[in-house]
């Protein structure tokens, strides 16, 4: 699972509203000009494309919605918020991609058996060359915000724009090719490789997805680190039942600790509460749960799950 940064639920929420304003935009500008050429060139590698920016914009509206919704506070219906609206913005996103990359196919394998001419070559190119510019922009600035946040949307949505960038240049490849050599079969070639790639990105996109909605646990530095945190007042001995999870832009923390059987029930408070603070400090956008055990004395209990301890790190 992708680590989380030091970085408010708030602060999240206005890079990935700014960066998937900007996804939309682009999407839109692609979608107008491939229709231009597609029309004027009949290149089948470039109307893949174009079928595939239109998806694309689907997809970033999808995400501009959902970013915007996951960061909207709990309600009665929704204790733990409503984070989990990336996780199936990026389900909807690599959905789209995988009817995309059919549809490529398809339309490639009849165009594999009967071949059409490219017309307007060089016009068709010019309009993959701003394609590939303005995606390139795109997924800097997307990496950007994924460097100070871990929205698993943005994230699907770098990973769909990537696979568009490398199926943007094959697209260039297929149909200069096709214009200068007279091979009709290499832009459909060039189609047929666009969907492999969309589905290979489809696939990336669905698995990091599935993670969040499946309540995957954080990484193994992330724990650690909380573990860590935890534990730097001596009082507090042991972290066990340590759980965690992502939904969105937060996260969200539950854990059994150990204390002195001797400490009263203010000072254990306040040792929670200094740990829980030091924990906010590292992860802003946390929502966190201690259960207090006194140290040697508890027995076994938990709930549904059986309880496990965990090895400090």
């Amino acid at each position: 699972m992708t680590d989380f940064h030091g970085l408010t639920a708030q602060q999240t929420a206005a890079l990935t509203r700014r960066v998937t304003l900007y996804s939309v935009a682009t999407a839109a500008i692609l979608v107008a000009i491939k229709i231009a050429a597609w029309l004027a060139s009949g290149s089948l590698a470039l109307l893949a494309s174009t079928a595939d920016s239109g998806l694309d914009l689907l997809a970033s509206l999808t995400t501009f919605y959902a970013v915007r919704f996951a960061v909207t506070p709990p309600d009665a219906e929704h204790r733990f918020g409503h984070g989990k609206a990336e996780g199936f913005a990026s389900l909807v996103q690599a959905g789209l991609v995988f009817a995309s990359a059919a549809l490529i196919a398809q339309q490639a394998i009849g165009d594999l058996i009967a071949p059409k001419p490219i017309q307007q070559g060089a016009w068709a190119m010019a309009v993959m060359g701003v394609s590939i510019v303005l995606t390139a922009l795109l997924i800097m600035a997307q990496g950007r915000v994924l460097k100070q946040t871990s929205s698993v949307a943005v994230s699907g949505d770098r990973a769909h724009y990537a696979a568009d960038f490398a199926s943007n240049l094959i697209a260039l490849v297929g149909i200069a090719a096709t214009a200068w050599l007279g091979i009709a079969r290499l832009d459909a070639i060039a189609a047929l490789a666009i969907a492999a790639i969309l589905l290979w990105g489809a696939i990336g996109v669905f698995r990091e997805a599935s993670g969040q909605l499946m309540d995957h646990e954080l990484s193994d530095e992330v724990r650690a680190r909380v573990v860590e945190l935890m534990t730097a007042d001596r009082r507090l001995t042991d972290v066990h039942q340590l759980r965690t999870r992502a939904a969105g832009p937060y996260l969200h923390i539950q854990m059994h600790v150990d204390l002195d059987p001797d400490l009263t029930l203010e000072t254990a408070h306040q040792v929670i509460v200094a740990a829980e603070n030091r924990v906010l400090e590292a992860f802003p956008s946390a929502d966190i749960i201690i259960h207090a055990d006194p140290r040697g004395r508890a027995e076994p209990h938990g709930g549904a799950f059986a309880e496990t301890r965990v090895k400090q790190a």
